[in-house]
């Protein structure tokens, strides 16, 4: 190979909400992968482009952060990486630091840091469109004079600039050599001094605007009013999860009735017997009453992807700073608990971003409280045998107004959960919230299409590697042993299935819960909406067509108000995903906290379902 062509390693080192991650994806574009770095749980991507010479350059992802003096895992990945200390990795041989244009003074801070490494380096300056609408005025000469590094503009989102970047990293791997390593942690005394570097670079190089845009300013005075603001992150949650219900019906109607047509089809050529009861009873009703659910889950996703790119993400958690405060969370923890409605997993390892290791870990102790999108079907069933589609006060969904409350119940266990947790495990106070809040953008369509996509592949992928075994599984338990003749009870009473609900139905017959209830629980601690695909299976629910509907219809007859709302209470709080529980393993690198969240998850959902049973009883639900 022609050394002048030799393949370069790239970093994109970055402030968090630099629209480092855009520029990863503009650069790389299909061509990139995820894993974990060695030894550590952090998120590796990486991603690989060719130059216009015929170049190709590996490019890393690193995570956010302000400073290379690492405070949190993340922030260490991202110090090692940038000094070639990550066991298995190489040094970049170019530094792309990546700034958000209309917001230059954090950033400088890390351009000093960096340059103190001494590798090659580019600086990126990233949203320049939206700095040029603003009316900011960067000398952009003078400012690569003062930090001795070349200057490339870039509007990822659009893919300006990027053909640029690449050449003139390519130029830094031609032309410049890594000097000597001079970067040192820094101490308070040397902070201060490149603070004040920083700034008089900042008011040399960068003049703010002539007529100031104060709109970012006019909308932060309206979202951020202390009661009105919150009124606002209210309304914005509550409209969600009426959306989940009123904009989701329609599909959710095409998907059951191609499940239907499926099952029909694959009965109209299969005869009658095992096989044709294994393929339409136990899969493709098993698998179709999931997959029913998937519009549900991607309005919800919409939503929290919109807002993220929309710059709402980061005023909601100063928002909830101070409530969050009270319960003993950190302020940064909102977002990791945010997260953790689409799905608990992404959420915990969201924790990294905190820099108290005690804080860290509340926050991952009650992130599975928060209502997931694996509960939605489960929810979405019993609401719908239970709840009359009704409108209340004229204008209110009633079934969208429960599951609210559903996720409302999350959210305060959560909290109060937190600040046991605080009390009795340490003590003192929370740390202060700092978080920069990025300038506001209107989302790019692009982009939450492709984030869409990839959260239904996901989805999608999790029914066929885990839920389809589970249901064939959960078939065969249903099916044998057959029942013997002259049996007078249905044939599950006498399976598998049958005997394991009834040895363990004692134990949940205080709180209401019957011996296909309990069936139910088992396969659904692998994936909690696989619970759904159980209760069809016990109650023999065999009509691919109207699957759900008709499981609904007789849940709501075999049922009474006070199981159905004692089986809600229950998934608020029960740790229903052993993946969850594998990842809080691998977080705390300690069995003792996973056991700590087994137990107290479990003793709350088994006491919330028993004083919710007896009291619903109590009142006539019984």
């Amino acid at each position: 190979m022609d050394m002048a062509l030799k393949t370069a390693r790239v970093a994109l080192v970055g402030n968090p909400n630099s629209g480092k991650t855009a520029l990863f994806n503009a650069l790389t574009g299909a061509h990139q992968k995820v894993a974990n770095y060695a030894g550590v749980t952090v998120e590796r991507k990486e991603g690989l482009i060719r130059a216009a010479s015929g170049r190709t350059m590996s490019v890393l992802d690193l995570p956010g952060t302000y400073s290379l003096r690492a405070r949190s895992p993340d922030e260490e990945v991202t110090r090692d990486a940038v000094l070639g200390r990550l066991a298995g990795e190489t040094p970049p041989d170019v530094v792309v630091c990546v700034a958000d244009a209309t917001n230059l003074r954090l950033i400088l801070r890390l351009v000093l840091e960096l340059k103190a490494v001494g590798r090659p380096m580019v600086l990126a300056l990233n949203m320049y469109d939206i700095a040029q609408r603003q009316g900011l005025r960067i000398d952009l000469e003078k400012l690569g004079a003062e930090l001795g590094v070349p200057i490339i503009t870039t509007v990822a989102t659009r893919k300006r600039g990027i053909d640029d970047l690449i050449a003139a990293v390519e130029t830094q791997v031609d032309v410049a050599a890594a000097s000597e390593n001079q970067w040192r942690s820094p101490d308070a005394t040397e902070l201060r001094t490149a603070a004040r570097e920083a700034e008089r670079i900042m008011k040399a190089c960068v003049r703010p605007p002539e007529r100031p845009d104060t709109l970012t300013g006019r909308i932060d005075s309206v979202l951020l009013h202390p009661l009105g603001g919150m009124i606002i992150l209210m309304i914005i949650l509550f409209a969600m999860f009426q959306a989940v219900f009123s904009w989701a019906a329609p599909l959710m109607d095409g998907i059951e009735g191609i499940v239907g047509w499926l099952g029909a089809g694959v009965a109209a050529l299969i005869p009658d017997g095992l096989l044709q009861s294994l393929i339409v009873d136990g899969i493709i009703s098993g698998v179709g009453s999931v997959l029913v659910f998937l519009p549900q889950i991607l309005i919800l996703f919409l939503f929290i992807i919109a807002l993220e790119d929309f710059g709402y993400m980061a005023r909601a958690a100063f928002l909830m700073d101070k409530i969050m405060g009270g319960a003993g969370l950190h302020g940064r923890a909102f977002i990791p608990l945010l997260s953790s409605f689409a799905c608990a997993i992404p959420g915990i390892m969201a924790a990294r971003v905190i820099d108290s290791k005690r804080d860290r870990l509340t926050t991952i102790l009650v992130a599975p409280l928060m209502t997931c999108s694996a509960r939605i079907p489960v929810y979405t069933l019993i609401i719908a045998a239970f709840i009359p589609n009704e409108t209340v006060w004229g204008f209110v969904n009633l079934q969208g107004l429960v599951m609210f409350g559903l996720y409302a119940a999350g959210i305060v266990s959560a909290l109060l959960v937190s600040l046991v947790i605080r009390k009795v495990f340490w003590r003192g106070a929370v740390e202060p919230f700092m978080m920069e809040l990025p300038t506001y953008k209107v989302p790019d369509f692009k982009s939450v299409v492709f984030n869409l996509w990839i959260r239904a592949k996901i989805f999608v992928n999790r029914a066929g590697r885990i839920i389809l075994p589970l249901v064939i599984i959960l078939w065969v338990l249903a099916t044998f042993p057959y029942p013997p003749e002259n049996a007078t009870m249905p044939d599950i009473d006498y399976s598998f299935a049958g005997m394991i609900g009834r040895a363990l139905e004692p134990i949940f017959a205080p709180i209401g819960f019957n011996w296909q209830m309990v069936v139910a629980l088992i396969p659904g601690m692998a994936a909690r909406e696989v619970a759904v695909a159980a209760l069809g299976t016990t109650y023999a629910i065999a009509d691919a067509e109207n699957a759900t509907g008709l499981l609904a219809s007789t849940l709501s007859s075999q049922w009474s108000l006070a199981t159905a709302l004692s089986f809600l209470a229950w998934y608020i709080f029960a740790p229903q995903c052993v993946a969850t529980l594998g990842v809080v393993k691998r977080e705390t690198n300690s069995l003792k906290w996973t056991w700590i969240m087994i137990g107290y998850m479990f003793g709350l959902a088994y006491l919330a379902s028993f004083v919710t049973y007896h009291v619903a009883v109590a009142l006539g639900g019984g």
